[in-house]
């Protein structure tokens, strides 16, 4: 359920920061030469006092007068040789609007000028409404491009809240994958391993003996059995007989090296794999696991520790498989638990 929730939760940020990106654009489309805009609509304003100030001293200059007539459409309609935008913004258009206006007002009165002097006009106080005029056109261009830029400011935050949350979220899943895969391998390790020994259990060793795959390298097999489990179960309780068991893994687990794989295959039998090695190797491995043996018999203990075994080798045979030394391994294991018993029977007789 919670993985659920975090999916849709995760899909509707994802969605959400695609609308905020959309906005983002637009906005920047916007904003996209308002600079520009603010600095020719305040060029406008000294412009026009300039021309004015020409006019008064009898400067005429109708090229300045066309510059400041292409500038303003330039404004309005976004075309001209200044490469101007149209902000689209009501207030500031209507400003220009209203400035436009006006200056057409001011060219008419600066003819005047022209042809009656300026004393017999008002060109100084029309020019200096329109220089008002002028910089109201500028003060909304100006709060027009600080409401875009807030907007994308505000489009910003959330964007970075947004990649916050879905960072978290992804994080969030990561950390749940990998407890779920570490609880998988947990369970997936107890479903392998033998709770009374602590060695790989016989589903473990059974799915290493399924393998049909011809073996290349030199490798021994061994089969253990222990002797007198039954007589430790009849004779003092299953208690003892556990023990013994669990002894026993624990004297092959000590005595063969930790490279090499050691498993309990069934009640009393137990397997060991030994890789890359020879048969000299083996025996001296089978020398350490008596030696390991009887020093701890050399303890007092209810039951002594008493096993067979049999061992094969790759090399001894064609086309061998795992299942092929487990074959033979088992077969030489009770060839030598019977030369055991004949051995005690001879003993006891």
């Amino acid at each position: 359920m919670k993985e659920k929730i975090a999916n849709i939760l995760k899909t509707v940020l994802v969605l959400f920061l695609a609308v905020l990106v959309i906005i983002m654009m637009l906005e920047i489309r916007k904003i996209q030469g308002t600079a520009r805009v603010i600095n020719y609509a305040g060029l406008v304003r000294g412009a026009t006092q300039r021309e004015v100030k020409l006019e008064i001293t009898g400067t005429s200059d109708d090229e300045m007068i066309a510059d400041l007539d292409d500038i303003l459409n330039g404004l309005k309609y976004g075309n001209g040789g200044y490469s101007l935008v149209s902000l689209p913004d009501r207030t500031y258009q209507n400003k220009l609007d209203e400035q436009i206006s006006y200056w057409n007002k001011l060219k008419e009165e600066i003819l005047s000028v022209r042809e009656n002097g300026y004393e017999a006009t008002d060109v100084i106080a029309i020019s200096e409404t329109y220089f008002n005029m002028a910089d109201e056109t500028v003060t909304s261009a100006e709060i027009y491009s600080e409401r875009v830029a807030g907007t994308i400011r505000v489009v910003e935050i959330l964007s970075i809240l947004d990649i916050i949350m879905l960072v978290l979220i992804i994080i969030q899943q990561t950390i749940a994958d990998i407890r779920i895969k570490n609880k998988n391998k947990v369970l997936e390790k107890k479903a392998y391993v033998d709770l009374q020994t602590g060695l790989p259990n016989k589903s473990k060793c059974e799915e290493m003996l399924r393998s049909c795959e011809y073996i290349t390298e030199p490798m021994g097999f061994v089969m253990f059995d222990l002797n007198n489990l039954k007589l430790a179960n009849d004779t003092y309780g299953h208690a003892v007989g556990d023990q013994l068991i669990t002894n026993f893994a624990k004297l092959l687990r000590n005595s063969i090296p930790s490279k090499y794989f050691v498993g309990r295959y069934g009640g009393d039998e137990f397997i060991a794999v030994i890789t890359q090695t020879t048969k000299k190797e083996i025996l001296a491995i089978m020398e350490d696991v008596h030696s390991e043996v009887k020093r701890f018999n050399e303890n007092v203990h209810k039951v002594e520790v008493s096993y067979a075994y049999g061992y094969a080798f790759s090399e001894d045979y064609s086309e061998c498989t795992m299942k092929t030394l487990f074959d033979k391994a088992d077969k030489h294991m009770y060839e030598n638990k019977a030369i055991e018993k004949a051995k005690l029977k001879v003993t006891a007789q």
